[in-house]
């Protein structure tokens, strides 16, 4: 096992050099990446439609192309989904990532392509791991086996020849075979719809493993990892699984679980490293072991588009190319991809913190924020403002969302926090100050509101019994891997159908 162990991680370190690539050639490589999929789509519906053949460059492009959001493109997608090909993109698909969302009910359905699969996803897979070898050469990550907490899949109900799922369920379905020696649990389990009865079967099947590294989404990782350690009835994971060295992540901010993680993982030898992978394709991964940002990966068949926040609800076209970007400005984040999203609006919203290599980081949803008193809260600012908050308090947050509360004829405006504690804080009240504290300190726009409580008053701390948010996402039929709480809304539907569960 020792001898496989250093092939595989001298196998991978060699991608180390493609990537060198395009972090020396960055616009180069999107600019021919562009002109790649122009030309392999320029006979399909969309490629005629709009003349691809004839597209010279990237300003023709966003001249000709119309910016797209699931709406604009749900007619062609639901045409594929029944059969009809050869609309958005040149070759058959078949697959389709499916998304709820985070603020509605209404399923997404996200073509993937073969392309998509293999020069995107399954690419950045190995990437992360070619990095994390690259950084740790002493790595023993391929000498036991990697956990994968993801979704479930069924067949399409409009075409028998078509699927959707998760697209994490979409990935383990389509693995090469010699990747199920190296993962567990198993595809039957794997891919079980019901999630509680889903969490038992893991436990049970990988609580005598070796497990040397985990991939999922936070939240439902601690809860998979706290049935195991009382199944065990252990205190420590690193008592169960004492080669255990990596953790990969996505999907949410990790600040506010990273404690919850150390208090049950106390290897000194734990490793955290984050990944952007969405249904649209995989954008970002950490690249180093010890930072709050990820590299840009540019060669996965995905042309990016910025569109600075500030014109982002402007009814003209502002997009801007990578070439064009800033540190420290958020941007939303357009894709055209090698599965037929053309000029794509993902709904994420991003920040440059490098420009060379191009190294970003995820700042919140576009339709993610409260702004109901001309406060502009993002979840970047929400994110960093309960980390300090936990951080001078001792409190350890589990789960939160955040909405308004509206001026009455009686009271000013506010904020109402709903909060699950993992810890709670010895005074609530000194941890609300910590947060409003931390919260003028981000955001100019909520320092003017709260000034002498004028516009906005203090903010509102409700503490939640253990559980809610869980029972939240179960009544909505959310549970699993690819859901999550919606940090910040603008209106109170979501916060009062929690609050109503208490």
């Amino acid at each position: 096992m020792p001898i496989f162990n250093s092939i595989i991680a001298w196998i991978m370190k060699n991608r180390i050099h493609q990537i060198e690539l395009f972090i020396k050639y960055p616009i180069d490589v999107q600019v021919d990446l562009l002109r790649k999929h122009l030309n392999s789509a320029k006979d399909t519906e969309w490629g005629i439609k709009y003349d691809f053949a004839s597209i010279k460059n990237w300003e023709e492009f966003k001249n000709r192309v119309p910016l797209q959001d699931y709406e604009s493109l749900k007619p062609s997608i639901e045409r594929i989904r029944r059969g009809e090909q050869n609309i958005l993109w040149h070759t058959d698909i078949k697959w389709f990532a499916k998304s709820s969302g985070t603020t509605s009910d209404k399923s997404k359905f996200i073509p993937v392509s073969q392309e998509a699969l293999e020069e995107c996803h399954f690419k950045g897979g190995k990437d992360l791991i070619s990095i994390y070898c690259n950084n740790n050469p002493d790595t023993q990550i391929f000498s036991g086996k990697n956990l994968t907490l993801g979704g479930s899949h069924q067949v399409c109900d409009m075409n028998t020849d078509a699927y959707y799922g998760d697209v994490s369920a979409i990935l383990m379905q389509n693995l090469p075979f010699w990747a199920e020696l190296v993962r567990v649990p198993n595809l039957s389990i794997a891919l079980m719809d019901e999630w509680e009865q889903k969490i038992e079967e893991i436990s049970k099947a990988t609580i005598d493993q070796n497990i040397t590294n985990i991939a999922g989404v936070p939240s439902w990782t601690l809860i998979l990892l706290r049935n195991i350690l009382i199944k065990a009835g252990k205190s420590d994971i690193s008592e169960i699984w004492p080669n255990l060295e990596l953790y990969l992540h996505g999907g949410v901010n990790f600040t506010p679980y990273h404690e919850q993680f150390k208090q049950i993982i106390s290897s000194g030898k734990m490793n955290y490293i984050e990944t952007y992978n969405a249904s649209e394709g995989f954008f970002g991964i950490q690249d180093r072991l010890v930072a709050d940002d990820m590299l840009l990966m540019l060669d996965y068949g995905i042309f990016y588009e910025f569109i600075p926040m500030e014109h982002f609800h402007e009814l003209n076209d502002q997009t801007i190319s990578l070439e064009d970007v800033r540190i420290g400005q958020n941007y939303a984040m357009v894709i055209s991809t090698n599965a037929g999203l053309w000029r794509y609006q993902i709904g994420d919203m991003i920040e440059f913190t490098s420009l060379s290599p191009y190294r970003i980081r995820i700042t919140g949803r576009t339709k993610s924020f409260i702004n109901a008193f001309g406060e502009e809260l993002i979840v970047d600012n929400a994110e960093k403002a309960i980390s300090k908050a936990c951080e001078k308090s001792g409190a350890v947050v589990k789960d939160y969302t955040a909405a308004p509360i509206y001026f009455s004829d009686t009271d000013g405006g506010s904020h109402q926090w709903a909060i699950e504690f993992e810890v709670a804080p010895n005074d609530e009240e000194y941890f609300m100050e910590l947060l409003d504290n931390a919260l003028k300190a981000l955001n100019s726009d909520y320092e003017a509101k709260r000034y002498h409580s004028i516009a906005l008053k203090t903010p509102v701390l409700t503490s939640l019994p253990t559980g809610t948010f869980y029972k939240w996402l179960k009544s909505k039929g959310k549970l699993g891997g690819q859901h999550k709480v919606p940090r910040l809304s603008n209106n109170r539907k979501l916060i009062d159908e929690i609050l109503s569960l208490i």
